[in-house]
C-alpha cells in the first residue's frame, strides 16, 4: 500500500510539473519553447523599440503629439475593432511614420480558442488596417503576450512575425513608477511594452493618462543612456 501511494504521489507530481511547464511555455512572453518570438533586438547600434498595445484611442493622439515633438518613431499594435472605431487616428499613425502591428480584432483571452477563430481575429484586423492605411502589417503581438496551439501555422501562412517584449513599464502603476520600471531594465535591443488603449471593448473606460504623463521622462531617460529609438521592424530585415 505505501508503495502504491508513493507511485500515485510521484505521478501527480510529474503531471503538475508538466502542467506548469505547459502554462509557462504558452503564457510567459519571453518563452521560446513552442516557437520563436522576438523579445529583444540586436544590441548593435544601441537601439530600442517603443511599442504600444490595444489602441488606437483618444489617448493615442496625445502619445503621437509627444512622439512627434521628440522625433521618436514607435510601433503600435492595434486591435481591429479600435482601428475601425478610430480610423483617423490610425491614418495619423501611418502618416507620421510609425510602424503598425496586428493585435487581434477583439483582444480575446488566448486559451481555448479554435484555430479558425484565431485566424479570423487576425484576418479581420489585417483587413481593417489595410482599408484605412493601405498596408498590411508584417508583425503580430498576441493578447497578453501569450501563445496557444495552432497559432504559429496561422502566422506562417500570413507572413506575420511574432513580437513580444523584454521590458515593460507596467503602466497601470503611478506615473513615476511607470518611468522607473521602464528604465530599470532598459538596454540596447530592448523592446518596451506600453499601452495606448484597453483591449477592444467600448464599454470599458480607457484611461492612459499615466502612460502619456510618463512618456517624456522615459524618452529622456533612454536618450540619457545613449539609446536610440527605432520601430520594432528595424530589428529584422523585412521591414514594414
Amino acid at each position: 500500500m505505501p508503495y502504491t501511494i508513493l507511485i500515485l504521489v510521484l505521478g501527480a507530481a510529474v503531471l503538475i510539473a508538466l502542467g506548469g511547464l505547459y502554462v509557462y511555455a504558452w503564457s510567459v512572453p519571453t518563452s521560446q519553447f513552442f516557437g520563436p518570438a522576438l523579445i529583444r533586438g540586436s544590441a548593435a547600434g544601441r537601439r530600442v523599440a517603443l511599442t504600444f498595445d490595444d489602441g488606437p484611442t483618444a489617448f493615442t493622439e496625445q502619445i503621437l503629439d509627444i512622439l512627434r515633438a521628440q522625433n521618436v518613431p514607435a510601433t503600435f499594435f492595434v486591435c481591429g475593432a479600435n482601428a475601425e472605431r478610430y480610423p483617423q487616428i490610425l491614418r495619423r499613425i501611418r502618416a507620421e511614420g510609425h510602424a503598425i502591428g496586428n493585435h487581434t480584432y477583439s483582444h480575446p483571452f488566448p486559451y481555448f480558442r479554435s484555430r479558425k477563430r484565431f485566424a479570423s481575429e487576425i484576418d479581420r484586423t489585417q483587413e481593417a488596417i489595410a482599408k484605412v492605411t493601405g498596408i498590411r502589417p508584417a508583425v503580430f503581438r498576441p493578447p497578453y503576450g501569450a501563445r496557444w496551439i495552432g497559432m504559429y501555422p496561422v502566422l506562417r501562412r500570413r507572413g506575420l512575425r511574432l513580437i513580444n517584449w523584454s521590458d515593460t513599464g507596467y503602466d497601470w502603476l503611478e506615473e513615476s513608477d511607470i518611468v522607473r520600471e521602464t528604465l530599470k531594465g532598459l538596454g540596447p535591443g530592448s523592446i518596451i511594452l506600453l499601452h495606448d488603449g484597453k483591449r477592444a471593448f467600448p464599454s470599458q473606460q480607457v484611461d492612459r493618462s499615466r502612460t502619456v504623463g510618463a512618456l517624456p521622462a522615459i524618452i529622456y531617460g533612454a536618450r540619457q543612456a545613449g539609446l536610440t529609438f527605432v520601430p520594432v521592424t528595424a530589428f529584422f530585415s523585412s521591414q514594414q
